[in-house]
């Protein structure tokens, strides 16, 4: 589906352009043409690979989709894959913007997207002085918008982890919280391999060999960069939070378990040292001492609740009981 066409000279929207005019205005130096596309038809990539020329192991890339995030140069062709990351439901959603960029035209490939990209066409647009710098300023435009769409979710996710680091200390449910845990390390995992491909393809763009189309934007480009860093270094950090969390939440497994096996020993303590006594007075020999005593019934029990008695009170200064 074609999302939306429309050309550009010295950083100033000049008109909607229909495809099939779109070859009026690419040849020309001061101008550019920037097309939108959401799921399109194999028909329409073809179209566009005869509009502007595109490699076909790029539009073969664009059509299938499920590509990692790259950045590659086909002659004047910039060919660049993000991914979108969009919260669904207990889970994130994955999607795929393909960029194709050449001297005089952009053309973004949207799948598997649910939010557009409208308000980075307003944002250039208010900004003619920076969209006098062509197609590339567009490039940097969407890659800025997708990484800034990261931090909303990874905000999420750490609330989320606070969320169950208060659990695991105040609730017993432990296998609720280690399916959460895993729940949220998954999810990290979904934006770890979106932004670190994408650190490796950005740095083509400011360090060493640039493209031609990419020159003088060097800093906005390394600007992206820094907020990927950041970012893949927070992911870091609440992936080792996340390990930490299953450690702590092991430990305290073992630690009720080992309080209930202490609480079993003195109740087992309690109940064997009565059993004792009686089995010894139970042994019935003929001479025994105090078998025929008319207070040795009332003796041993006596001793029995004295015992018991003691061990509970051991028992609770132990802090087993």
């Amino acid at each position: 589906m074609l999302v939306n066409c429309a050309a550009y000279r010295h950083g100033r929207k000049v008109a909607d352009v229909p495809v099939n005019e779109i070859h009026t205005y690419v040849p020309q130096d001061d101008c550019f043409v920037w097309v939108a596309l959401k799921d399109p038809e194999p028909d329409e990539l073809d179209a566009m690979q005869v509009e502007f020329g595109l490699h076909d192991l790029a539009v073969e890339d664009a059509r299938h989709g499920h590509q990692r995030p790259k950045l590659e140069e086909y002659g004047n062709t910039l060919f660049a894959v993000l991914h979108t990351i969009e919260p669904l439901e207990n889970e994130l959603e994955v999607g795929e913007i393909a960029i194709f960029v050449g001297p005089n035209f952009v053309l973004s490939v949207r799948r598997n997207a649910r939010r557009g990209f409208a308000e980075v066409r307003t944002r250039c647009e208010n900004e003619p002085a920076l969209l006098q710098c062509g197609s590339a300023y567009v490039l940097y435009a969407l890659m800025d918008a997708v990484v800034d769409r990261y931090f909303p979710i990874l905000d999420a996710l750490d609330s989320e982890i606070e969320t169950i680091e208060e659990r695991i200390f105040g609730e017993q449910n432990t296998r609720a919280n280690v399916e959460a845990v895993y729940a949220v390390k998954r999810k990290l995992l979904t934006l770890k391999h979106a932004v670190s491909p994408q650190m490796e393809s950005i740095s083509k763009l400011f360090g060493g060999r640039v493209p031609q189309s990419c020159m003088g934007l060097e800093d906005y480009f390394r600007d992206v960069y820094d907020h990927l860093v950041r970012m893949n270094q927070s992911i870091d950090s609440l992936r080792d939070t996340l390990t930490t969390a299953i450690s702590v939440n092991l430990s305290l497994v073992a630690m009720q378990s080992n309080e209930v096996g202490k609480r079993l020993a003195a109740y087992a303590a309690l109940v064997a040292v009565p059993t004792m006594v009686a089995g010894v007075y139970g042994m019935n020999f003929s001479n025994m001492p105090e078998l025929h005593w008319v207070y040795g019934y009332p003796l041993v029990l006596g001793i029995m609740v004295v015992l018991d008695c003691y061990l509970f009170y051991r028992f609770r200064k132990a802090q087993w009981l």
